[in-house]
């Protein structure tokens, strides 16, 4: 998830632009930062690793200056970040520059291709092909008709922008699914990955339609469709103020990424399933070494652990192969028997939670295998596991996780349908069902306005207890988790089974229980436990799926029924809303929470 910015004009200076666009969109990936210009029939290019201050810096020292330019601030997917992984990339002379948010699915077959034909790749990317299709295809000559044919060798959901040094007004630009906004100025145009990035200089904007290309002068815009109609899209008039429009006019950070969650299942699932079956080389794993592993072992640390509680169930059940769950700072002083065959999976949205790479030293030393699953490329983890599975899940700026949390348990989904694949167990139709979780994601999103009321209700509480059994116990527990760290309530989750066990005797008149059911099979036992604590006075609220009926609950939330084990990946957005609308109605800071930080890389 990636920002993307563009400028082209009659007079002004392009670069003033593409850097404070940039800063704007900067929390769309930090890893490191670019920027092209046309200047005097050649282009100036400088990127730089890191943060967009290193390419302010470098900035400095040198004179550019042009009318026409684009600017790239990334979250690495493919290849570590480097100055030379850093966009714009380059065809081979550096006379065409691209920049690009999303992922070109068969950029290696393109680029065996191309390299087969003389051309020099001086990247790990798979943005590089771009220019080097556009080299090839006569983009010094005519810029658009070589994005037109270039663009239809592409395979994946992207969007990018691409300049010449022989067209110095003009920039083409492509969307497929990825975002891209055009701003309106006064014989100057602006192009950016959202609003954010020109709200200051301009609030006339058009949005590209899935499929469109357009070719940006200082005076025009043209557009044309998917089966390249010249089309005219509508102009907007953007009323945000600038602090909202970092947010993309959301309140918080959180809301926004508990809203983006459908756009990164589905970039986490880009490539993965084919025809019924996982892909298991787009996991960083192979058949062989799926074959070959006859024990799983899950080390992570709070959300991360939760997503691996839901992961055993999954593995367990798909691929029949038994699955030890543990949170990283007990694993590593606990002299853990690990024997061959095991394979540890470390899960880490940062890849810099200390425990857990602390946790990946040990397995290592003992000589077994390990599987990373983050969500940043580059990362400790990342580096020292063995192989990667990569979430994709964009970058995530409020403390608490949501999409981080989601899709690592869309890719343990995929890696325990994997595991059953090598175990000659195939479930080509829940695969075919994960791919349509994504739609599934934003039918639950449109339907949950009515949480905004629960939560000013539950933000007059102390106390709040969580149950559920089966995968409805694991995702309970990431429901307690995200309402205690952000409103600061007392939670606590239970497998409902153990309510007689003591548990119990905390029900009183008027505590709210929320009850987690999506399991049929589990169905009638639950709610038998929703009956225990609604006799003791207890106020039910249960997530409940559709294809479900009978549960005794004081106001359901329902969500679309879909296979149970898949049913996680939709319950939780619920259970995310109610943790953030609790926390603003009891008036806190959502995105960053008292006492905690993102990543916590001490132990």
């Amino acid at each position: 998830m990636c920002g993307i910015v563009g400028f082209v004009g009659e007079d002004e200076n392009a670069l003033p632009f593409l850097l404070e666009g940039l800063q704007r969109l900067e929390y769309r990936g930090y890893d490191s930062a670019g920027v092209a210009v046309v200047q005097e029939n050649h282009l100036t290019v400088e990127k730089r690793q890191g943060k967009l201050q290193r390419l302010v810096e470098a900035l400095t020292t040198t004179s550019v200056r042009g009318s026409c330019g684009i600017g790239h601030t990334r979250w690495a997917t493919h290849g570590r970040p480097t100055d030379q992984n850093a966009h714009p990339q380059l065809d081979c002379h550096g006379q065409i520059a691209v920049v690009h948010n999303g992922i070109i699915e068969n950029y290696q077959t393109l680029k065996a291709e191309l390299m087969a034909r003389g051309h020099h790749f001086r990247s790990e990317t798979d943005t590089e092909v771009i220019p080097h299709l556009l080299e090839e295809y006569g983009g010094l000559d005519d810029l658009k008709t070589a994005v037109e044919r270039a663009e239809a060798r592409l395979t994946g959901a992207y969007a990018f922008l691409a300049i010449s040094a022989t067209h110095p007004d003009q920039i083409v630009a492509v969307r497929r699914s990825s975002p891209l906004v055009v701003g309106l100025g006064e014989r100057t145009n602006y192009l950016a990955s959202d609003f954010t990035a020109f709200l200051r200089h301009t609030r006339r904007a058009v949005v590209l339609d899935n499929g469109d290309l357009a070719v940006i002068r200082p005076w025009s815009v043209e557009i044309h469709d998917a089966n390249g109609v010249a089309v005219e899209r509508p102009v907007l008039h953007i009323d945000w103020t600038l602090d909202q429009a970092e947010r993309g006019g959301y309140p918080h950070f959180m809301l926004k990424e508990i809203m983006e969650q459908p756009e990164a299942w589905a970039d986490c699932l880009l490539g993965r399933i084919e025809r019924g079956r996982v892909v298991e080389e787009a996991l960083g794993l192979t058949a062989e070494e799926l074959k070959a592993i006859r024990r799983v072992v899950m080390v992570a640390a709070g959300t991360a652990y939760h997503a691996g509680l839901v992961g055993r169930v999954l593995v367990e059940s798909l691929a029949g192969i038994p699955v030890e769950v543990d949170v990283a700072s007990e694993f590593r002083y606990r002299r853990p028997l690990l024997e061959p065959g095991t394979l540890v999976v470390a899960i880490s949205q940062s890849g810099e939670t200390a425990d857990t790479l602390a946790s990946v030293s040990l397995a290592k030393e003992m000589g077994l295998k390990v599987w990373a699953v983050t969500n940043t490329v580059g990362s400790t983890l990342a580096r020292e596991a063995d192989t990667v599975g990569y979430t994709y899940a964009g970058p995530e700026i409020a403390v608490a996780s949501t999409k981080a949390y989601t899709t690592q348990i869309l890719l343990l989904t995929l890696f325990a349908i994997a595991l059953a694949q090598a175990q000659g167990r195939a479930y080509p139709e829940l695969a075919e069902q994960v791919l349509s979780l994504p739609e599934a994601g934003k039918s639950v999103l449109s339907a949950m306005q009515g949480l905004h009321g629960l939560g000013q209700e539950l933000a007059q509480h102390r106390d709040v207890f969580f149950i559920g059994r089966g995968l409805d116990w694991a995702l309970a527990q990431e429901g307690q988790l995200k309402l205690k760290e952000i409103s600061y309530l007392h939670a606590e989750a239970y497998a409902a089974g153990e309510l007689k066990h003591g548990t119990l005797a905390l029900i009183e008149e008027g505590v709210p229980v929320i009850a987690i059911l999506t399991q049929p099979e589990l169905a009638d036992k639950a709610i038998s436990n929703v009956l225990e604590v609604k006799a003791r006075g207890a106020r039910v609220w249960a997530v409940v799926s559709a294809n479900l009926s009978g549960v005794p609950a004081d106001r359901l939330i329902p969500i679309p029924a879909t296979a149970p084990l898949l049913a996680p990946v939709l319950a939780a957005i619920p259970l995310q809303l109610l943790a953030y609308w609790t926390a603003v109605s009891r008036g806190e800071d959502v995105d960053q929470p008292r006492n905690l930080a993102k990543s916590v890389t001490v132990e």
